[in-house]
């Protein structure tokens, strides 16, 4: 129990810091004018000030300190000592999360643009490769001892993947708690993980995200008086994503860089459906639609506490599902993913989260095209339109019986 209380206190300190200043980051939000007001968009029924990720950020710092403090004075064993096959400079990794959430919280106060926000996400990702936060090597499985070095693509490789964690956490925002509590979640993960690994950094910083996250429920559960905001929701993206590869060596096995992927399954479920909806719609990817998780557990008749710990208990189920995965050998851990993957697919299908909530459609006293949603009449009508075609195709692809009466379009063609 002694080894861990280093880390219970940084959770403390983080919890009390983040509990103290989101009221005073509240009232710094509202002054600034960053608040949500409501729209057709949001779910929020009276204007919420953003930018607790702030809050959440001095906590992960005061717990920073702490563990400086703890190991100087204290006799703490120093989170500074990443693995031995991985040189860290942790400076220049903690400017990396300085980035993130300055571009987060410029987001929140000017409404950056798709572009610019990406470009500040890109250079915190650059910033964290460029402290030696990389996987240079991943196990080769088709020779034993063997490994695949990725060279220079460890660096673009390793900036992807930092971009996608983040802007998972920061579409799934949708909904009272439900980024915060993931986080949280997926936090005690990423920690258990750290500790049976003996990797100090990324147990600490994990430490510190609990804390941080449990308290800024405390006022972001609903009815929410402050929401994370961008910079709230891309910091807990980019800490996760972070701790995520402290967690792993210089050479990474393919289970080490799978279970990451597996606890944070529902926001990857939720931003890959997404994707697939879009298209579908034959709409631009980063086009904003209502249906996500939340949109659809929304519309099935649940309040917002009863949607988002549903998606609490199908993220705890996939974070368990991971730390099994974890301890158990490679047969078991073949067949505990597809289990996984199996469940995840029911339910993504259950929702209809692959089905499209954008349509095109032409509008003939604008002479426009125009993008429709379920609440105009004309979504109905492409709907209908897209069967019509479905059919047609199907029905060409039939042949026909010999002997069978000439439909209709048999007899057109003739």
């Amino acid at each position: 129990m002694e080894s861990l209380l280093p880390y219970i206190c940084l959770a403390l300190a983080a919890f009390a810091t983040t509990y103290v200043l989101t009221p005073v980051v509240k009232k710094i939000a509202i002054k600034l004018d960053a608040v949500d007001y409501p729209s057709k968009r949001r779910v929020n029924t009276v204007p919420t000030p953003r930018m607790g990720g702030l809050a959440v950020f001095a906590g992960l710092i005061v717990a920073c300190a702490l563990q400086i403090f703890g190991t100087l004075n204290w006799g703490w064993p120093s989170a500074l000592v990443p693995h031995p096959s991985m040189d860290i400079n942790y400076p220049m990794l903690g400017l990396s999360f300085l980035t993130i959430v300055a571009t987060g919280a410029l987001d929140d106060v000017l409404q950056l643009s798709p572009k610019a926000k990406l470009a500040g996400q890109v250079i915190a990702a650059m910033l964290a490769a460029s402290s030696g936060l990389l996987i240079h090597a991943i196990v080769n499985p088709f020779e034993a001892g063997g490994e695949i070095s990725l060279g220079f693509f460890a660096y673009p490789i390793t900036i992807i993947y930092l971009v996608a964690y983040t802007n998972i956490i920061n579409l799934i925002d949708g909904l009272d708690g439900l980024a915060t509590g993931i986080s949280a979640i997926a936090g005690c993960s990423m920690f258990s993980f750290a500790i049976l690994a003996g990797r100090g950094d990324a147990a600490a910083i994990s430490a510190a995200l609990i804390g941080s996250c449990i308290a800024f429920l405390r006022y972001n559960f609903h009815p929410a008086k402050i929401f994370l905001g961008d910079s709230g929701s891309l910091l807990l993206g980019f800490a996760l994503g972070s701790i995520s590869l402290l967690n792993v060596s210089r050479t990474a096995a393919l289970t080490s860089l799978i279970i990451p992927l597996i606890v944070a399954g529902v926001p990857i479920i939720d931003t890959f459906s997404a994707i697939i909806r879009r298209m579908r719609a034959h709409v631009s990817i980063g086009q904003a639609d209502k249906g996500h998780i939340h949109h659809r557990l929304i519309q099935g008749g649940y309040d917002q506490r009863q949607a988002v710990l549903l998606i609490y208990l199908w993220c705890i189920l996939l974070n368990l599902g991971a730390a099994a995965i974890n301890q158990v050998e490679v047969f078991w851990r073949f067949v505990i993913f597809l289990v996984l993957l199996a469940l995840s697919a029911a339910f993504a299908f259950r929702l209809h989260l692959f089905e499209p909530v954008l349509r095109h459609h032409y509008n003939p006293k604008t002479k426009k095209d125009e993008i429709v949603t379920p609440d105009d009449e004309a979504f109905a009508d492409e709907v209908r339109a897209e069967r019509r075609q479905h059919q047609e195709r199907i029905a060409k692809l039939k042949p026909r019986k010999p002997g069978a009466a000439p439909t209709p379009r048999d007899k057109a063609r003739r």
